[in-house]
């Protein structure tokens, strides 16, 4: 489904709607920079957690979603830009999603939400966050997207690397959105996802960053560097 639709109407705000209560918020038990896993209350794998050394002055973080792609891991979300993380600032937060892939794709948003929910108001009363942005590969793109468009006054911008839909159930707020697509992409073919997705994003009044590259279903380093550089630089 490449489609995005606007909602005929705004339903009450819901996790089965996709919404996200967690907020920015002055941390109240600061947490280490470094590499961290976060356990999920069953004792598995919640998420992976980088947060570079604190600047100089405190500066917030700009906080990174980034979800990974079907049958992927949490560590895999976490290297999309992973190598990028320190010289910007970047917090990055990359959690495991409970079944292969995320709940929306599985049929609508439900567990996954709510985990992503927790996971960021645990972040936020960790670590100062001046700005979120959700970001993924492939199926976690997909998401990155529903999600970023569904809560858009929390995250100011999408990255989404190989998306295949959008498909928020209300909108709000206008994130600006950076997508890339390989063209010879076998596994989403570009034909039926970005070059469908990006026109419709177009018309619904985003702002849509939007490259082509040679290859498949990937992220060359090029491509990160042209994201993170779109990311990083004040609209």
């Amino acid at each position: 489904m490449s489609e995005l639709r606007p909602p005929a109407r705004q339903p009450v705000d819901d996790p089965r709607h996709g919404r996200l209560a967690a907020r920015p918020r002055p941390p109240g038990s600061p947490a280490p920079a470094g590499l961290l896993p976060l356990s999920a209350p069953d004792g598995g794998l919640l998420a992976m957690v980088y947060a570079p050394e604190p600047a100089a002055a405190g500066a917030a973080y700009r906080l990174v979603l980034l979800l990974h792609g079907a049958g992927g891991s949490a560590r895999q979300g976490l290297e999309l830009l992973l190598p990028v993380a320190d010289a910007h600032h970047l917090l990055l937060v990359a959690p495991q999603a409970v079944a292969s892939s995320w709940d929306l794709i599985a049929g609508g948003f439900g567990v996954d939400v709510r985990r992503i929910d927790g996971l960021l108001a645990t972040v936020f009363d960790g670590y100062p966050v001046r700005d979120v942005t959700f970001g993924g590969f492939s199926d976690g793109a997909s998401y990155a997207l529903s999600l970023g468009l569904t809560n858009g006054e929390l995250v100011d911008a999408v990255l989404a690397f190989s998306p295949g839909f959008a498909a928020p159930l209300v909108t709000h707020g206008r994130p600006r959105i950076f997508v890339s697509h390989g063209v010879d992409d076998r596994v989403l073919p570009i034909d039926v996802c970005s070059r469908r997705l990006v026109p419709h994003l177009h018309d619904l009044g985003y702002e849509v960053a939007y490259e082509e590259f040679p290859g498949g279903h990937e992220i060359p380093a090029p491509i990160r560097q042209s994201a993170t550089t779109w990311l990083t630089t004040a609209p």
